[in-house]
């Protein structure tokens, strides 16, 4: 009898535990309350940290004025929109607003990323601070991260792909800023994006470690830009080792035939490596390019591929 009774307590001692261990993996968040929470930010922090199983947060169709961050613990979230023009969310710090001293560009986000494994679809993202100096939408800390079919909006330093170690993807995006409006050290793969100058200045600013085969790479992406801008520079480097490649892009008229710039005050070109391969459009002029600015052959362009970018892991969530 007594074993009956401990074989019955250890199975209720079991059960328990398998309740506590469950979460949810499915949550939906609408504004008019018909989902489980009403902002984006709760539903985060009432996620499972570092779940076994991804946790996909379904986001209904509104403005979500939040400044939202997915901290280290969060791991393989998504954050999936019902319409990427019609599930917004804004924000609007801004360098002055902040008042954290030199370093306050690095607080404006209207959304952090620090957890690796992030996923997102379908949403805008917007600092709509306006034009008032630094103000970052999209800050991204976290390793093997994908963002696929999003609108990533605002003016100088709209997206901070942070992280030395990082690696990011951001696919059929599309992107829009003013100066160095996307920026840092994470290695990064841009596919098929749109990305839009809003003013006479540089599209982007990277600083990538020494050592890392690869920085910033767009393939097959579009530069367009606003009405009357037409003196924009495809990138500088915003430290020595910089790295930025474009690959079978699309160069609009806005984009200058020297093409790239140093960092005034610098010998930022001695350590760069900046490259073009087959660049289309009115803004392509290979002949007109800086000499520290290199055109690659077949054989070095065909080095691009997904996998070697992001080894030894590739990154998709697909």
């Amino acid at each position: 009898m007594k074993t009956i009774k401990f074989i019955a307590f250890l199975n209720i001692l079991l059960f328990s535990g398998f309740i506590a261990a469950a979460y949810e993996t499915e949550i939906t968040v609408a504004r008019d309350g018909s989902g489980d929470f009403t902002s984006i930010q709760s539903a985060i922090d009432a996620s499972k940290a570092f779940p076994e199983t991804r946790v996909n947060i379904y986001i209904k169709n509104g403005t979500y004025y939040e400044k939202v961050r997915v901290p280290a613990c969060n791991t393989k979230l998504s954050l999936i929109g019902e319409d990427p023009e019609k599930t917004i969310l804004t924000y609007d710090d801004y360098f002055n607003k902040i008042d954290r001293g030199r370093n306050s560009t690095f607080y404006t986000y209207t959304l952090k990323v620090d957890a690796d494994e992030f996923y997102a679809e379908n949403l805008t993202i917007i600092n709509s601070a306006g034009a008032v100096g630094q103000a970052v939408a999209l800050h991204v800390q976290g390793d093997r991260c994908v963002f696929k079919n999003c609108r990533i909006l605002g003016n100088q330093d709209t997206l901070y792909t942070a992280g030395e170690l990082s690696r990011q993807h951001f696919k059929n995006c599309y992107i829009e800023g003013t100066t160095d409006f996307i920026f840092g050290a994470a290695t990064v793969l841009f596919d098929d994006c749109t990305v839009n100058s809003l003013s006479n200045s540089y599209v982007t600013a990277a600083s990538t470690p020494k050592g890392k085969k690869y920085g910033y790479v767009f393939r097959n992406c579009k530069l367009t830009a606003a009405e009357g801008v037409d003196k924009v520079m495809l990138g500088r480097p915003w430290r020595d080792y910089a790295k930025t490649v474009y690959l079978n892009c699309e160069l609009g008229s806005h984009i200058i035939h020297e093409g790239w710039a140093n960092w005034g005050g610098t010998t930022r070109d001695k350590t760069a490596f900046y490259a073009e391969y087959k660049s289309t459009g009115i803004g392509a002029n290979p002949n007109a390019k800086l000499e520290w600015c290199k055109q690659l052959s077949d054989e070095e362009a065909a080095e691009y591929t997904l996998e070697n970018i992001f080894a030894p892991v590739c990154v998709s969530f697909e």
